[in-house]
């Protein structure tokens, strides 16, 4: 038989779903919402900074710009139609100097004049300190001036060298030697230039603002699809494989819905095939093992009438009889197992759930089958220990691990009852079968509880019906409980069961 998950049911354990969704729910600060929010912002910003910046940049450079050849073309043309007496003499220097400062443009100058060891200026001091080493060589080198803008001590300034020539010819000069120096607050200018950067600021700050609405409809647009992608899936996972969801444009997210579609609709096929499948392969068993029920009670009936009369045959009859005895109640019991286990693919095996002795049902177990006499089972039972528990379902559990154990394992088994708890603080009661045989091969543990499992390959045939051990982990998985295979550190297998002390009945 196929075996398929069951509609709805969901496998993982509740504190690993807990653990997944605390961890998404931390994470989901930075969704797919998010960075795409982030990124658009961080683009619109960006874009605005940029374009603030090279706005900023270029009305900057205009306005210096023309703050600075007004400055320069007015000092050099008043230069030029100056006339300076040859040597200059300070005497009077300081008169033209103060009239050159009142025809300053765009703002007034303080203008230095340098002849020799001659210093002359407009203002209170005769040398300037903002005028640079560098401005005066620029201004020898340069017959028609230079300029320089300057910051000193947080205040800028506009720093103009003209020297005055003489004419030679159409377009030769001679220069004079007398270099005048016009120094210009350009603190206006400043102040229109900070200006302009506090404007281009706040003006990039409501941009973003104004850029999260539309990054906030095109999120939208694009986890709509996704949320819907997510909500079929989650749909498909609790068994509504009918889900679809609705195509809606012919972009990339329009492909992918129509892609999940198609992928619904054929697993939805392949599902269906398989539940067919599945149903028919365990009605078919069902059917099989109600059939042979009738003519195996005959059979049985027939064999014990020959094994009491196998005494008085002759050896080799005898031995026949007791071989066909043997076999036809191995297969009683494989049809009692495959009828129990197909009530259990068909979801119609009921828990019949009281308040028992754990103790005392185990005792009651091991004394029913005999393997209370000798040394074959050693019985570690605290008394006490009262669970809810199917007694029949427990019965079997106990009886399937111990009969396993005294078959493949080796004598004396041990069987020891204990509580505990879960992480998760759940109490739970324990039960151990533990043996003293060779243990169970480290490549078989994964599949010791499948149907039909051998662990030893060359092993043709089992003294059981290979259904016990699946028979067993179902019926535990009814209580609410898990059972685990392993080996002991001193050798042998140990099987451990866990049922919660107060189970409720689940549907198997």
């Amino acid at each position: 038989m196929i075996p398929l998950p069951r509609r709805g049911r969901n496998t993982e354990p509740a504190e690993g779903r807990r653990t997944g969704r605390d961890e998404r729910s931390r994470v989901r600060a930075f969704g797919l919402r998010t960075r795409l929010l982030a990124a658009f912002l961080l683009v619109a910003a960006v874009s605005a900074g940029t374009t603030s910046a090279l706005t900023y940049r270029e009305a900057r450079n205009a306005l210096l710009k023309t703050a600075q050849d007004t400055a320069v073309s007015t000092f050099r043309e008043q230069v030029q139609q100056t006339a300076f007496g040859l040597p200059v003499q300070e005497e009077g220097m300081e008169e033209v100097l103060r009239d050159l400062a009142r025809k300053g443009k765009p703002r007034p100058w303080v203008v230095f004049a340098e002849y020799g060891s001659v210093r002359a200026s407009s203002g209170e001091n005769p040398v300037s300190t903002v005028i640079t080493p560098g401005l005066r060589r620029a201004a020898l080198a340069n017959p028609y001036g230079s300029f320089e803008r300057v910051v000193k001590d947080g205040v800028p300034y506009l720093t103009i060298a003209m020297p005055t020539v003489f004419r030679t010819g159409p377009y030769d000069t001679l220069p004079s030697g007398l270099v005048l120096y016009a120094v210009m607050r350009m603190t206006d200018e400043q102040i229109n230039v900070d200006a302009l950067l506090t404007a281009a600021r706040d003006g990039a700050l409501p941009g973003l603002a104004v850029a999260l609405v539309p990054g906030l409809i095109a999120a939208r647009s694009v986890l709509r699809p996704v949320r819907e992608l997510r909500r079929a899936a989650r749909s498909m996972g609790s068994g509504r494989l009918d889900t679809r969801i609705a195509v809606r444009g012919n972009d990339e997210l329009a492909d992918l819905a129509d892609t999940f579609n198609e992928s619904a609709a054929q697993l939805e096929d392949s599902v269906h095939e398989l539940r067919e499948a599945e149903a028919r392969a365990r009605r078919f068993a069902s059917d099989v093992s109600h059939e042979l029920r009738t003519p195996l009670a005959g059979m049985l009936a027939v064999t014990e009438v020959l094994d009491e009369d196998a005494d008085h045959l002759d050896s080799d009859t005898a031995r026949a009889v007791r071989l066909v005895s043997a076999e036809t109640g191995k297969l009683a019991v494989l049809v009692e197992d495959l009828m129990e286990i197909s009530r259990f693919d068909a979801r119609a095996a009921e828990l019949n759930a009281d308040e028992v002795d754990v103790a005392e049902t185990i005792r009651k177990t091991l004394q029913n089958r005999h393997w209370t006499e000798g040394d074959r089972v050693h019985a570690e039972l605290p008394t006490g220990i009262r669970a809810r528990l199917d007694p029949r379902r427990f019965d079997v559990v106990i009886a399937n691990l111990v009969g396993n154990a005294l078959r493949h394992g080796g004598a004396p088994v041990t069987v020891r009852l204990r509580t505990g708890e879960r992480p998760t603080g759940t109490p739970v009661l324990i039960t151990e079968v533990a043996d003293r045989g060779p243990g169970i091969h480290p490549d078989s543990v994964p599949y010791i509880f499948d149907r039909f499992y051998k662990a030893d390959a060359a092993r043709t045939r089992s003294a059981g019906s290979g259904l016990g051990l699946a028979i067993t982990q179902e019926n535990v998985r009814l209580h609410g409980g898990t059972i685990r295979a392993g080996n002991l550190p001193e050798g042998g297998a140990v099987f451990t069961v866990e049922i919660p002390l107060h189970a409720e009945e689940t549907t198997a």
